[in-house]
């Protein structure tokens, strides 16, 4: 009794002596190795900021030292801004700084440089937005061997129109694509556009390229031709497909402009030819597509007159539905592709500002 008293006592002050180290969980023993935080820390203040295009935009990074770690602040400090990609795997070179030493890359130059509003600050400022500027951004601080990140997202106000050339529907490869929007004063939308898109009521049944390389439609109202009739509202998925041979619609998303979006007064109806000639006589060129879908959901532009397009389509937008003026929403309505020589429309014009 007295020996098995005294191995109680034994196991009990072997336990109280080794309990800071050890983790006892049905009999295993487990070692817990403290561990030294990090002597570098890099944080975003906003995990994702807004603006629209033509605007200026800080991207917010601050990072932090562990003073009392051994060879702090002898290093000098490099902050590089890269943009990250679809495919996760490559990284496009943004901005780099060095002390004195700074680099800008690509359509960035002239553009970007560091708030520097304190001696911890590696915020980003980009000026003049483009389209093109939209997606996550990832602000990395190197000091010696230590080195952390931070990402940040740039969205942008703005409208996602889908598209399709005079050729018809499902015409367009993925490369395509992209150069249709662009020819349309847009770029090819991203997923997270079509479906904050989606969420603010777009519906449309043919599917069509986005920037991933992946084919989607978005739907709000289910129907038989779209998915099924018994189907939840939602983005489809058609997957990602061949960017050279299959053949899709494509989404454009496009932002403010800086100019005047405008339907010409005009003593008649005008053909193609005509109404090009029209636009550049008044002093601004004939509208793109991109832009009457901006004037229409970012201005409340409305007119219910149909007029030519530089694709050689014919739209009229309306933000008042009305009789006879899209009376059940408000859209940008479409007339179709007819044949340039008809002397049937008048004309949008832009005048872009200086």
């Amino acid at each position: 009794m007295n020996s098995l008293l005294l191995l109680v006592l034994i196991s009990i002050c072997w336990a109280d002596h080794h309990s800071d180290n050890y983790t006892v969980d049905h009999d295993r023993v487990i070692h817990i190795q403290a561990e030294n935080g990090p002597r570098l820390l890099v944080e975003a203040e906003q995990a994702k900021v807004f603006s629209h295009r033509g605007g200026n935009i800080t991207l917010p990074c601050k990072f932090y030292r562990d003073p009392t770690a051994l060879g702090s602040g002898t290093h000098k400090i490099r902050i590089k801004w890269t943009k990250l990609t679809s495919d996760y795997l490559k990284e496009v070179d943004v901005f780099v700084s060095m002390g004195y030493h700074k680099k800008t890359y690509g359509g960035y130059q002239g553009r970007v440089f560091l708030k520097g509003g304190s001696d911890n600050d590696a915020s980003l400022v980009i000026t003049d937005l483009t389209l093109e500027d939209y997606g996550r951004y990832k602000c990395e601080v190197i000091e010696g061997l230590e080195d952390d990140t931070a990402v940040v997202a740039l969205d942008l106000q703005g409208v996602v129109f889908p598209y399709f050339p005079r050729l018809g529907r499902y015409n367009l490869n993925f490369h395509e694509a992209q150069q249709a929007c662009l020819d349309q004063d847009a770029v090819i939308a991203s997923f997270d556009q079509l479906y904050d898109a989606w969420r603010g009521g777009l519906d449309w049944c043919n599917a069509g390229w986005l920037s991933d390389g992946s084919v989607q439609y978005p739907i709000t109202k289910p129907r038989e031709p779209c998915g099924g009739q018994n189907t939840v509202p939602g983005v489809r998925n058609y997957g990602f497909w061949d960017k050279d041979k299959s053949r899709y619609d494509v989404f454009c998303f496009t932002s403010n402009f800086n100019g005047r979006f405008y339907y010409l007064i005009h003593p008649t109806k005008l053909t193609y030819d005509e109404a090009v000639q029209a636009c550049l006589n008044d002093g601004a060129q004939i509208a793109k597509v991109g832009q009457i879908f901006a004037a229409w959901k970012l201005l409340g532009y409305d007119r219910c007159d149909a007029g030519w397009m530089a694709d050689g389509s014919v739209r009229y937008p309306i933000s008042r539905p009305r009789r006879r003026c899209s009376p059940i929403e408000a859209a940008v309505r479409f007339v179709g592709f007819p044949d340039k020589k008809h002397k049937l429309y008048g004309v949008y014009c832009f005048r872009a500002y200086n």
